[in-house]
């Protein structure tokens, strides 16, 4: 197939529109303009340019849909490559990284972290590396639970996978390159079948005071605001231990305004990647942050450091103090000890054998001039009974979540599959009589809706036929709602009930804990300061690590 004349003006034209959007929206110096104009002709294979733009008022998906057709018809790409072709010709107009860095320490030193990271944060956006016109389409809400608010969000962002690049990938011949999706070797990687391309990430470097070098990126599915992963410039596997908690707090020190957490170096309780060391952080939003305390202590072997129970879901532990390093040891002292901790009363076994059950889910932030540290107590047993986990979703909820239960939604923020926004559209259909309730087709495999089954018998025996689409998706929502917290339930060790509670108590006072004793109406403490809008200030009065030495370079000049 070869392009017709319209496809190849059309092509032209619209490089120099790519072009005066990078101008505007992409920090792409004007210098550079004629460098990277000739990058995007060769790549398109064009002879010539169009009569160049000096303004851009399309979004980026306007200007990439003329050049993809043009390419499509070059056969530049197909169907499977076209996105991955998208992205090529975005990162030919991006920044470099260097000049990426240069940028956000310059923004830094002029305006300060919070500046720099709302800059990093929507170039990630306007150069398509975020889909951010995807996510706002992502169905979401909140309600109220039991123990707190609950946010609810199914990611139709993330594409679902085409069974013919399924099984292109698994043809083609296996490179082992990069090694996983967070190793720095992505900043830049054209892609293959079944492998996102790379080529607009941009990664900061944080050299720290230990000498060790990580990288900041923002999360390309940004399940909640400024969803950002810190990872270690070495691939190797996910740990948790004192230099870990160490680490993340120098980390807050340069991001006040950001939570820094760590998911549990274990399967099922743990992230989808754990063959590398990596954090996870980002806007202090999720529901978590504001409970207050059901229970306090004291302990006296850690004296600077206040100590309670959350009234939360899951099992959790907050720890605070101005005294960074007595916070340290602290966490790692629970860690510690939790990792050989047994109860069998409540069904808690450290190991089995060699194999460790017991892990934390450390999240760490700054509020007011203290450290905070949030421990969240997991296990990931199994048995006969519970083949996917012991404090796991138990198999009648694997409809709506069958993944592992991470540090994303233990703080109350549910990503959930987006397959469920089509399904749960279609039970909703079925609720208000658009669609026929046949029971013999909701029993064929093939059928989307025949993991709902049960869901759908359940709120038809309770509401019948309801008069409306919006009643019926009413109904669906609140039986998601249900599910999320039955699956926090599930993953707390210590279950909200009476024996659950006194358990926990018994875990408290093994390490030393005390009851706090109150004195006065002044000791009462309430919800934990959960407001993003903490000043740089008020972070404690230490140095920063440095990402770089000396004074950073001024913005690049626009003429």
């Amino acid at each position: 197939m070869q392009p017709d004349e319209n496809q190849i003006v059309n092509a032209q034209v619209y490089v120099e529109h790519l072009l005066a959007y990078a101008v505007k929206e992409l920090a792409l110096n004007r210098l550079e303009i004629p460098f990277r104009r000739n990058a995007l002709l060769e790549t398109l294979a064009l002879n010539a340019p169009s009569t160049p733009v000096e303004h851009c008022e399309e979004d980026l998906d306007d200007i990439l849909r003329p050049l993809l057709e043009y390419a499509l018809a070059c056969g530049l790409c197909d169907e499977l490559s076209k996105e991955r072709f998208g992205v090529k010709l975005v990162g030919l107009v991006m920044p470099t990284p260097s000049e990426v860095s240069d940028r956000f320490d310059a923004i830094c030193f002029n305006d300060g972290v919070r500046a720099a990271c709302d800059w990093l944060y929507d170039l990630s956006q306007k150069s398509g590396y975020i889909p951010a016109k995807a996510i706002a389409r992502n169905p979401k809400w909140r309600f109220e639970g039991a123990h707190g608010e609950i946010c609810i969000t199914i990611n139709t962002a993330k594409p679902e996978k085409d069974p013919k690049e399924v099984a292109a990938a698994k043809a083609a011949p296996q490179t082992g390159y990069p090694k996983c999706m967070l190793c720095i070797e992505n900043m830049g990687y054209p892609g293959r079948v079944g492998y996102p391309a790379r080529q607009t990430l941009r990664c900061l470097p944080l050299p720290l005071s230990n000498g060790e070098l990580w990288y900041m990126q923002y999360s390309p599915y940004s399940y909640f605001a400024h969803h950002c992963i810190f990872f270690n410039a070495v691939h190797q596997p996910m740990a948790l231990s004192e230099n870990s908690y160490r680490r993340i707090l120098d980390m807050l020190k340069v991001f006040p305004y950001y939570f820094i957490g760590s998911n549990a170096p274990l399967p099922i309780v743990g992230g989808s990647i754990l063959s590398h060391d990596h954090y996870q952080g980002g806007g202090k939003v999720h529901p978590m942050f504001a409970r207050y305390l059901s229970r306090r202590y004291t302990n006296p072997a850690f004296p600077k450091v206040k100590i309670g129970l959350v009234d939360w879901y899951n099992s959790v532990i907050r720890l605070r103090s101005r005294d960074k390093e007595a916070l340290v040891k602290a966490v790692a002292y629970v860690n510690s000890l939790w990792s050989t901790y047994n109860d069998a009363k409540v069904g808690i076994l450290a190991h089995t054998g060699d194999t460790p059950h017991n892990c934390i889910t450390p999240i760490f932030r700054i509020e007011r001039g203290e450290f905070y540290a949030e421990l969240i107590l997991r296990n990931n047993r199994t048995d006969e009974k519970h083949p996917y986990g012991i404090f796991h979703p138990t198999e009648d909820m694997h409809h709506i979540k069958k993944e592992a239960i991470g540090i994303i939604e233990v703080l109350g923020t549910f990503i959930l599959p987006g397959r469920l926004a089509s399904e749960l559209d279609g039970v909703a259909d079925i609720l208000c009589g658009a669609k026929t309730f046949d029971e013999k087709a909701l029993k064929d495999p093939a059928n989307p809706l025949s993991k709902h089954a049960a869901m759908i018998v359940e709120l038809l025996k309770a509401n019948g036929i309801v008069e409306s689409k919006e009643k019926a998706e009413e109904l669906v929502r609140l039986y998601v709602n249900r599910v999320g917290e039955k699956i926090l339930d599930c993953t707390a060790v210590f279950k909200n009930d009476e024996a659950g509670q006194e358990a926990f108590d018994r875990f408290m006072k093994s390490w030393g804990c005390v009851d706090f004793v109150y004195k006065d109406a002044e000791d009462e403490e309430g919800a934990a300061p959960s407001s993003s809008e903490v000043k740089e200030e008020e972070a404690p009065r230490e140095e920063p690590v440095k990402r770089k030495r000396g004074r950073p370079r001024k913005n690049p000049i626009v003429l």
